[in-house]
């Protein structure tokens, strides 16, 4: 066994793309080498802005030999037939061999593959391997550029280093052929650098100043910060990101510490950070919970002055970079940030749905109404009026122009030094968030109206002009809006009509005026074909409201299950319909998810499954079912008040049992007497919202209806007990299934 070394030199490889290509480099060589029969245990891939390289441990001199039969003709086939097949097999009509294949003499040729030197698949693999490398971005080079057929690479190859054990694998690619020797750093060495093979690769690199392991680079980098920062008496801003984009720039990297003007410090501090960060790959620092004016850059050199000369130049170009964003922040603020809103009427926001001045008229109107409502409690509507007309105005200011992921962030900062309060102020900043279902979620009653009316008009708007979400596509984002107003909704614990809240949402849209400018050909109604534009739109609030409210249920589904929620359980609570109060629903979820992971609950879904197929396989209705059946009312639907209502379900359950023609069983008694306590338990608490007590009364008919299906037999040959005991069952159902669906549930 003996391992493999490859190296594939060019220019500066784009940090943002190394990580990708390790990964592709090392699933290109296992695919390669699988097909040619090498097995492969341990690989690793390293990169430097410079090379890629790959060792692979283990590998052997030769590929075993293999034996290999390929169907052919049957005998009696034309000349013609027999001779191809022996061609393209590499074999004479002297090594087929005959065989019975269903009762039909068929010839087959065996043939017999001998081992290969393990160099020379390499030798093929290399070539294969540079030709068909995915690089996001890549160029042709020289003279040979002029074809379309000339090489590819991200940029031009240079150098392929190729040993196995201490044997070079020769291959050649467009004129690069393989070699023993590569190069060092490019300031640090000059001059070749002969590789004797895997074992000394990173050990002659590391001498001329190269660590070609990136794990390692970012190790230095990381710890060399912090310690430049702590002996400084500072604190480094952590950055995971920057740490891996500076060791994907360096081959050496050096951390030094550099001071920038103490005046800058007056823009907000996010500005300094996102400058340093995004302009010139450095980190930032902090001194007692607040940002310093030193920043922390990385050097590809060990500078015989200490870095002094390069820490300079790096202030030089961060002040330049500094006073642009000082420059942004002053102008900024000789203009209220009302002043600034005017500007996004130039702005559109979709064709169909006006401008982005437009989209904060209705995202204004409808914070200011949730407030009122008294739906986000403790919220002043006028704060919420003020914040939501204000919200959108730093996308026309200089320094969001510039730093586009500063938007919000700078509109708080503009709001609170022109002397808004600071409700608004935060309600601004932060009307963006929750971005993602890790992103923190306001709890500020005014950004929760701010945000949710943001969230919920932008979700209505594109429904109503039928701007959906289709397979992968989501051009608009409205997944991601779904997602963000379902953790605000859920959070903060905000109880509301969402169906009611949408349809708002959407009327601003769908207006007798501008319902003119919509395809309806897909929504025809009486409505429609009587013209009548009051009831279109009416019709058409109702449709968007609906399609609205699946997609949350959609979006709700998946939010629930990446939070570790059974998706069969919240289908058996999905499947009850007309709920549209998303905290309420997740608390009948969370209740049953609870209640589903006791014993009661086990036992109690596998007797309503035992009877639910009872039922099914007698094609039972029921008290319930005839109703639905005649297409009577339901008697309980029908009553407001709850003492009227308990005296109703009273009457239905003695439908259930009336008139029995015999005395029932004890089990059959106890499950009628289970029933009769439990069902109004139940009723209550899901109209108290006590989700947990309805389980609970649920849980009293585990033993019954166990006892029920041990001892007593349903489809009895006396008809009046078969009817009685499946208008039981029916009973047992209904009840469990005014809880929740338990068809729905696993298990």
């Amino acid at each position: 066994m003996t391992d493999f070394l490859l190296e594939l030199r060019c220019e500066e490889i784009p940090a943002r793309m190394q990580k990708g290509a390790r990964a592709d480099l090392e699933k290109l060589f296992r695919a390669q080498m699988e097909a040619s029969g090498v097995a492969l245990s341990d690989v690793t891939v390293w990169s430097t802005p410079r090379r890629l390289a790959l060792v692979a441990k283990g590998l052997p001199q030769q590929t075993q030999a293999v034996s290999e039969e390929a169907k052919g003709p049957p005998e009696g086939a034309p000349d013609q037939a027999i001779d191809g097949f022996c061609r393209k097999n590499g074999v004479t009509r002297d090594q087929l061999e005959l065989r019975d294949v269903k009762g039909r003499a068929t010839w087959f040729a065996v043939i017999e593959r001998p081992g290969k030197a393990v160099s020379d698949v390499l030798a093929e693999a290399i070539p294969a391997i540079i030709r068909s490398f995915p690089w996001p971005k890549s160029m042709r080079w020289g003279a040979a550029s002029l074809s379309t057929e000339s090489l590819r690479w991200v940029r031009p190859l240079s150098g392929i280093v190729a040993i196995l054990g201490d044997q070079l694998v020769e291959c050649e690619i467009d004129g690069v052929t393989s070699g023993f020797a590569t190069l060092g750093h490019r300031f640090h060495h000059s001059g070749p650098i002969t590789i004797g093979g895997a074992d000394d690769y990173a050990e002659k690199l590391r001498a001329c100043h190269v660590i070609v392991d990136h794990a390692e680079r970012e190790a230095l980098i990381r710890t060399g910060a912090g310690k430049a920062a702590a002996d400084a008496g500072l604190t480094l801003v952590e950055d995971e990101g920057l740490v891996v984009e500076n060791a994907g720039l360096t081959e050496w990297p050096v951390p030094l510490l550099g001071r920038f003007e103490e005046d800058f410090l007056e823009v907000p501090p996010e500005t300094i950070q996102l400058t340093a960060r995004v302009n010139q790959k450095y980190f930032v620092c902090e001194q007692g919970g607040q940002l310093a004016n030193a920043f922390i850059c990385t050097a590809n050199i060990d500078a015989a002055d200490g870095g002094a000369a390069i820490v300079d130049g790096n202030r030089k170009v961060l002040a330049a970079r500094l006073s642009d964003a000082r420059f942004f922040w002053d102008v900024d603020r000789k203009k209220t940030l009302a002043e600034h809103a005017k500007g996004l009427e130039r702005i559109t926001f979709h064709e169909k749905l006006g401008t982005v001045a437009d989209k904060v008229e209705r995202v204004a109107n409808l914070a200011e109404w949730l407030a009122s409502e008294g739906i986000v409690p403790d919220c002043d509507p006028a704060l919420a009026r003020q914040a939501a007309e204000l919200c959108k105005a730093d996308l026309v200011t200089e320094m969001v122009g510039e730093f586009p992921e500063l938007q919000g962030l700078m509109g708080g900062y503009y709001a609170r030094a022109e002397g808004s309060p600071d409700a608004v102020a935060d309600a601004i900043r932060d009307h963006y968030k929750p971005v993602g279902q890790s992103d923190d979620v306001p709890t500020a009653p005014v950004t929760v109206a701010v945000a949710l009316a943001d969230k919920l008009d932008t979700l209505g708007s594109f429904f109503a002009i039928d701007q959906r979400p289709t397979g992968s596509k989501d051009p608009f984002a409205l997944r991601r809006a779904a997602i963000s107003a379902i953790l605000l909704l859920v959070e903060n614990r905000i109880k509301v009509n969402l169906r009611a809240v949408l349809a708002r949402s959407t009327s601003a849209i769908i207006t007798p005026k501008s319902i003119k400018n919509f395809d309806f050909e897909n929504f025809e109604t009486d409505a429609d074909r009587a013209n009548n534009l009051i009831e279109k739109v009416e019709h058409r609030l109702l449709e968007v409201g609906d399609e609205a409210l699946d997609f949350f249920a959609d979006r709700l589904k998946v939010q629930q299950r990446e939070a570790g929620v059974r998706h069969d359980l919240i289908d058996a609570v999905f499947a009850l319909g007309g709920e549209d109060d998303l905290v309420r629903l997740l608390d009948r979820v969370h209740a049953l998810q609870a209640f589903m992971g006791t014993e009661d609950g086990t036992n109690l879904l596998a007797g309503y499954k035992r009877a639910a197929n009872i039922l099914k396989k007698e094609d039972w209705r029921g008290i319930e079912g005839e109703i639905a059946h005649t297409g009577e009312e339901d008697p309980l639907a029908l009553v407001d008040n709850p003492d009227m209502k308990a005296v109703v379900e009273a009457k239905m359950a003695l439908r259930h049992a009336k008139a029995l023609s015999y005395e029932p069983e004890p089990a059959e008694k106890a499950l009628i007497a289970a029933l009769d306590n439990a069902e109004p338990k139940a009723r209550i608490a899901v109209e108290a919202e006590d989700f947990s007590a309805a389980m609970a009364a649920l849980a009293s008919l585990r033993a019954p209806i166990d006892a029920f299906f041990e001892d007593v037999t349903v489809n009895d040959e006396n008809q009046d007990k078969r009817a009685s005991r499946l208008n039981l069952l029916d009973r047992f159902r209904t009840a469990v299934q005014r809880v929740a669906d338990f068809s729905r549930i696993e298990g």
